[in-house]
């Protein structure tokens, strides 16, 4: 293929998934509580979506697409990740200082989110940071809009088991 049929293909993935890398990432940081791994998460991602771009037949979902992309690479690193490490060392690595940390505002809720399941994290980002639509979060997810809906409720409430009344104030 020449550089000039590739032109087009590349400014249509750069128009069509380029908005959406850093919320691709923040979701990354979210579920994965690591930035490098998030880093190479959303890369594994944008070549997966470079690669099947011609599966994409409505840009206007695009957001929701890319975003499942890079919720399933993260899944994955997780399940590598696993395997290296055991349950307690994960655990452990659980708490990250990073600049992602200031993403949260009035209410430093840092230390619950960390505290939950990944999965719990990633809705509770994609619902509420994102503020997408439960049809979205479902797509997303790949799971039924019942199911996001219960699932946000559900992971709010063990959220808010995990904030004290120091992290309120």
């Amino acid at each position: 293929m020449s550089a000039a049929s590739r032109a087009t293909p590349v400014r249509d993935f750069d128009s069509i998934v380029g908005p959406h890398v850093e919320a691709g990432y923040r979701l990354a940081v979210t579920m994965l509580l690591d930035p490098d791994e998030a880093r190479d998460a959303v890369q594994d991602a944008a070549v997966k979506a470079w690669r099947s771009l011609d599966r994409l037949h409505d840009t206007a979902s695009a957001r929701a697409w890319f975003l499942s992309i890079v919720a399933n690479r993260c899944r994955s690193t997780m399940r590598r990740r696993w395997w290296r490490l055991g349950r307690n060392e994960l655990v452990e690595r659980a708490h990250v200082d990073s600049p992602e940390a200031g993403i949260v505002r009035a209410v430093d809720i840092a230390a619950g989110m960390r505290a939950l399941s990944p999965e719990d994290r990633a809705i509770l980002q994609l619902r509420f940071y994102f503020d997408l639509r439960l049809e979205e979060v479902a797509k997303i997810l790949g799971i039924s809009v019942g199911a996001a809906r219960s699932r946000v409720y559900r992971a709010a409430a063990r959220l808010g088991t995990q904030l004290t009344e120091e992290d309120l104030s």
